[in-house]
Order: structure tokens, then C-alpha cells, then sequence
């Protein structure tokens, strides 16, 4: 019995170095933040350059796990809490089959709040993550995560470490 314990502990602690040697910075000299990539899943399709501000990044492919981060410069005083109901109201309620989730505080390097969505896309049900992240007074980061339902629910820690990690340089 004690053998199999040693056995099993000495076994999580590989799988736990191993997933952190596997863990990938990623910083581009045209932006302003850094952040790590949890696997060599995750790879960036299109960062920014003269003519592109954003980055994006997939997961496999768009439809298991995709990445858009953008800046938004708001209003003085304008919370991250407002910034996620205003996109509701404005870009996502008129997505096929929205399905508003709950609004959840977020802590990571930069503090804000997380939503979810669900809607429809070319008759797959899939799902939106946004993650809005409170840089100063006047910006605020959104890390918009989407994918099929099911596959972006089973990276939903990847997401997380993701949007914990993301930090202004």
C-alpha cells in the first residue's frame, strides 16, 4: 500500500512538472502584454503588425478553442462589470440562439470580471468566455475565448490560466 502511494505521488509530481515545462510565454513587441500559453495546442494565428492592433490565438482549431484579445479604450470610470453588459446589449444578444450566463469577478495580474454566453453557429450549439480585465481607469483588455460548448468547457482551466497570467509589460 505504501508503495503504490510513493508510487502515485512521485507520478503526479511528473505530471505536474511536465505541465508547467510545457507552458509557453508569449509577447509581441507591438503590443503591450504578455501572457502564457498553457500547451503547444495553442498557437497564434495572427498577432498584431502595422496593419492588425490584435492577436489571436487557436486551440487545435477555431472550433475547439479560439482567442481574440482587444484593447478598449473606454470612458474614465467605465468598470470592466459595465463594459461586459454593454457588449451583451450591443454585440452578442443578436447572435443566433444567445444564451446569456452569469457575470463572475475575475482575479488574476489584472482584476475585472468573466462572462459566458451560448448561441448557435452554422447549426452547432457553441459558446462564448470573456474575460474583461481592468487595466487603469481607461482600459480594459477583453480576452474573448469561443468554441464548440463542449470542447470550451473542458479547456474552461486553460481559459482561466490564461486570463491569470495575462499581464501589462
Amino acid at each position: 500500500m505504501r508503495r503504490t502511494t510513493a508510487l502515485f505521488s512521485v507520478m503526479l509530481l511528473v505530471i505536474g512538472f511536465s505541465t508547467a515545462w510545457s507552458q509557453q510565454p508569449y509577447t509581441n513587441d507591438k503590443v503591450e502584454y504578455t501572457l502564457e500559453l498553457p500547451s503547444s495546442a495553442w498557437r497564434v494565428i495572427s498577432e498584431a503588425d502595422a496593419a492588425h492592433e490584435h492577436t489571436e490565438f487557436v486551440y487545435g482549431d477555431r472550433l475547439e478553442g479560439y482567442l481574440q484579445i482587444r484593447k478598449e479604450v473606454v470612458d474614465a470610470g467605465t468598470t470592466a462589470s459595465e463594459l461586459s453588459r454593454r457588449d451583451q446589449d450591443q454585440k452578442f444578444a443578436f447572435l443566433p440562439g444567445f444564451v446569456v450566463g452569469k457575470e463572475e469577478t475575475f482575479s488574476g495580474r489584472l482584476s475585472g470580471v468573466t462572462i459566458s454566453y451560448e448561441f448557435v453557429k452554422t447549426g452547432k450549439p457553441m459558446m462564448g468566455r470573456i474575460y474583461y480585465l481592468q487595466a487603469d481607469n481607461r482600459t480594459i483588455y477583453a480576452l474573448r475565448f469561443s468554441g464548440l460548448r463542449d470542447k470550451l468547457t473542458r479547456i474552461r482551466n486553460q481559459t482561466d490560466l490564461i486570463a491569470r497570467s495575462f499581464k501589462l509589460k
